[in-house]
């Protein structure tokens, strides 16, 4: 069984560049003869849902570091555990 909204699929260009002239989309429904429950809405909804789809989500590895910010972190962490070694030293004493 085919799809039925192949045909309006083949008009998104044209219903596309009828929407930024500022038509409604009952206007382009009448210019372009489709029938049915909403075409233009659901063929618009159907391409946005496509759209965000087509990103994938970020999995797996992290991208990897330079060297350079592998030393900016060792540098930080440095100091870091130096600050936390003073203030145990300190809280100890008292």
């Amino acid at each position: 069984m085919s799809r039925k909204y192949q045909h309006t699929l083949e008009l998104l260009p044209q219903i596309k560049e009828m929407l930024n002239q500022g038509m409604t989309h009952k206007e382009i429904e009448k210019v372009l003869g489709l029938t049915g429950d909403r075409p233009v809405h659901n063929l618009l909804k159907r391409e946005r849902r496509k759209e965000k789809r087509g990103v994938p989500k970020q999995r797996g590895r992290k991208a990897a570091k330079t060297l350079q910010e592998y030393k900016y972190e060792n540098k930080r962490l440095k100091m870091e555990n130096e600050l936390l070694r003073d203030f145990l030293l300190l809280a100890e004493r008292k």
